[in-house]
């Protein structure tokens, strides 16, 4: 535990210059009495390390010195190489640089863990793009990317689901988010978070204001509200429906968020599904008669009504 604690100050020191103690030992969970015991320990060692008291004080390195030690071991740089399978790095333009950084963390590691990080690049996949989504259109991440890291504000012409007008928002940028295969940009405008799909937006345009962000509000922050506003919307509506147990799997996969508790046993399965309309429950007419709604009426009419309507469409090309 102590080598680890003193590569930790070691690095931490290298990265951001002088650190207080009272920070080192918050981030590393010990006294401060602590902090000063392994100073002592990494001077004694022959690293070129000081403490200053006083307000301003802290502890530091002498300007110049570098260590190439990573400090991986060897769980830790198998992660890298599982993070490098996430498929986020091209749409930022980073793939390459992905690519030359793995190299050379590769060729900084003790030789016994090399083994185990090549062979996690090559025996771990990871594919964020859930089963049967249509496929996410490629998405230009330059000025988005531009404001996000240069402070600016930004000028969106976008696109609503559902809608084909443009509309135009000047909005404060708090980051970039990738979920499930899809970019969002996360901001504020006028003051409120907004959430806006990469790929509805049709033109974006840096502009020379600073950015307005909340104070104290950082990215996971404003990210947690918008996602709980998406996840937690008003289902009021309570639909009981029997499906052949045939067919869970691919309705546990399809509509699972939607279930209020586990299926019944037997065959066919009883569900309870919480819905935030009756037009909803339209999802569950690709499973033809291997689903049928109990409750409410008004969702077995509407289905009713949209299978009706179905078979009167093709009837009137002449299928039988």
């Amino acid at each position: 535990m102590k080598s680890d604690r003193l590569l930790s100050i070691l690095l931490l020191l290298q990265t951001r210059g002088r650190v207080p103690a009272t920070e080192l030992a918050e981030r590393l969970e010990v006294s401060v009495r602590t902090i000063y015991r392994d100073v002592e320990s990494l001077s004694a060692s022959g690293v070129p390390v000081y403490a200053e008291r006083g307000r301003h004080g802290g502890i530091a390195l002498l300007p110049g010195f570098r260590t190439d030690v990573t400090g991986l071991t060897a769980d830790e740089a198998r992660a890298l190489f599982v993070l490098a399978a996430q498929g986020t790095h091209s749409a930022l333009g980073l793939e390459r640089a992905l690519g030359s950084a793995l190299r050379k963390v590769m060729a900084a590691l003790p030789a016994p863990h090399r083994p185990a990080a090549e062979a996690t690049s090559r025996r771990i996949l990871v594919d964020p793009v859930r089963w049967m989504n249509p496929p996410v259109p490629a998405v230009d991440l330059g000025d988005l990317h531009t404001a996000v890291f240069a402070d600016r504000r930004l000028r969106l012409r976008y696109r609503h689901g559902g809608r084909s007008d443009l509309r135009t928002y000047t909005v404060d940028p708090y980051g970039l988010v990738a979920k499930a295969g899809v970019w969002y940009l996360v901001a504020d405008r006028r003051a409120r978070p907004r959430l806006f799909r990469a790929d509805r937006v049709a033109a974006a345009t840096v502009t020379d204001a600073p950015v307005r962000r909340r104070e104290g509000v950082e990215l996971a922050d404003a990210w947690e509200t918008l996602r709980r506003e998406v996840e937690q919307r008003p289902a009021d509506l309570l639909v009981t429906a029997r499906i052949r147990r045939s067919r869970l799997d691919m309705f546990l996969r399809i509509l699972g968020p939607q279930l209020t508790g586990p299926p019944s046993d037997g065959d066919p399965a009883t569900v309870e599904l919480a819905l935030p309309e009756v037009r909803s429950a339209r999802a569950l007419l690709p499973f033809g008669p291997d689903v049928e709604v109990l409750t409410p009426r008004e969702v077995r009419e509407d289905l009713a009504r949209v299978a009706a309507a179905t078979v009167e469409r093709y009837a009137a090309d002449g299928c039988d």
